[in-house]
């Protein structure tokens, strides 16, 4: 019954935001009065002046593009830089810090950064600096969610617009992105965290004697503020080597709950943005229903697999009783149990979001299935921060070109065309994530 409630009401609260927030994204993207401009609108005029940036000037595609692939290589060689030099950064110590970032680390951790996918192949508490955490991996984890939901924002725009070829101004929807988006997200949401146990700090690391005698080494650190970013930009990549199974990360079942609305509030108010955008908010509610029935079934089907447990364990009584919560508890933290952990699991395989609570692997087969087909399906439920919304889509205009084929008619979407070109582009995005698993032959010696 617990688990049940606590599925009802992600679901129930997450849904209740998508239309507030979905016409909050939409104002704010138009440039639209919210009631944040008193505050931001004159930090964004000065940001525009020092970068020389024309808001009103508008971009095609290519331009678009070619602005946020230049950004995003800005931002992998910025980090990169901090990661090498981190040793004569401020919050450096060497006694504690003595996991070397090695160059090709440093690049791993610079490219999986900046493209959210936040690989974290270190050890956060023993690797990485105060100042590389924030100015470093912090830093990147707003920038390149901001650079993901400006994209996300101008592919809606070519769907919407009819009679221009321009998307918008990156720089414009950049800057938008960070300070009327992820900033206010972030400091609400750190505070909310910070309220419920999580360090915000920078202090030494501290010393303690266990019981047993010795020494204990208790990392400090600004862990909310990485935190918070690291969800609601969907990037994942912990503070800590353990990420959210980490106490420190994630003390409680609230904070686990609302580490994992922040990582699908957003993407799921897109499909809101979406449909005000086009003109059509029944589109917005059909690609989010559809979103939730992937969701719901996921929840559902890796729920039942756990809470069975694993039948080859002969002898071990897996059964839900009052004096404890059953299922396979293998790899999953005793506070949160079966629901918290599979919650979490859904809703970063979902959204390639790194910040886990517990092992996959250590999950049932089937159970452990669920979270390998969401992966497999490219962040088609909620995704990643702009990138969901047009991996929906594009699954969408396939649906179309198919049903316009057998029907004997153009195919149309939003009053846009889809010929042969379109459908290639579509197919190579389609194709793009089967072709990189395949393995390929052995190298011919």
């Amino acid at each position: 019954m617990y688990s049940v409630l606590q599925y009802m009401a992600f679901i129930v609260v997450l849904t209740i935001f998508v239309k507030p927030l979905g016409g909050y994204l939409e104002r704010v993207f138009s440039g639209q009065h919210t009631a944040l401009d008193r505050i931001l609108a004159p930090i964004e005029t000065l940001l525009y002046r020092i970068a020389r940036v024309h808001p009103q000037t508008e971009m095609k595609p290519k331009e678009y593009t070619l602005c946020f692939v230049f950004f995003s290589l800005a931002g992998t060689v910025l980090l990169y830089a901090i990661l090498t030099l981190q040793r004569f950064l401020p919050w450096f110590f060497p006694q504690y810090h003595t996991t070397p970032i090695t160059p090709d680390l440093a690049m791993n951790t610079a490219i999986s950064f900046s493209t959210t996918t936040t690989w974290q192949a270190y050890a956060g508490e023993n690797t990485m600096s105060y100042f590389s955490q924030m100015a470093g991996l912090c830093a990147q984890n707003f920038l390149a969610g901001a650079a993901g939901l400006a994209i996300g924002i101008g592919f809606i725009r070519g769907l919407a617009r009819q009679l221009t070829q321009t998307l918008g101004n990156f720089w414009v929807d950049l800057t938008r992105s960070l300070l009327w988006v992820l900033m206010p997200g972030a400091l609400l949401g750190a505070l909310l965290l910070v309220a419920q146990g999580v360090p915000m700090n920078f202090h030494h690391y501290a010393l303690a004697t266990p019981l047993e005698g010795g020494k204990q080494v208790i990392p400090q650190g600004p862990v909310a503020a990485l935190e918070i970013i690291e969800n609601l930009g969907t990037n994942g990549g912990g503070f800590f080597n353990a990420n959210g199974a980490h106490p420190y990360e994630n003390p409680t079942v609230f904070t686990n709950f609302v580490e994992m609305l922040a990582i699908a509030l957003i993407p799921a108010a897109l499909t809101n943005t979406f449909g005000r955008m086009v003109c059509r908010p029944r589109q917005g509610w059909v690609l989010y229903s559809v979103m939730l029935v992937l969701f719901g079934c996921g929840l559902i089907f890796t729920h039942l697999a756990e809470q069975r447990g694993n039948p080859a364990f002969a002898g071990v009584e897996t059964k839900l009783r009052s004096n404890q919560s059953g299922g396979n508890t293998e790899g999953k933290e005793v506070r949160f149990g079966v629901a918290s952990s599979v919650l979490t699991a859904i809703v970063t395989s979902n959204t390639a979001t790194g910040a886990y609570n517990s092992m996959h692997d250590s999950f049932t087969p089937l159970g452990g299935m669920v979270p390998l087909i969401n992966m497999l399906l490219g962040e088609l439920v909620f995704g990643g921060l702009g990138t969901g919304i047009y991996s929906i889509l594009l699954v969408a205009v396939v649906a179309v070109f198919l049903t316009g084929l057998m029907v004997g008619r153009t195919p149309e979407f939003l009053g846009k065309k889809i010929g042969p070109a379109e459908n290639k582009a579509i197919m190579l995005y389609t194709l793009a994530m089967p072709i990189a698993l395949c393995r390929l032959p052995p190298w011919p010696l």
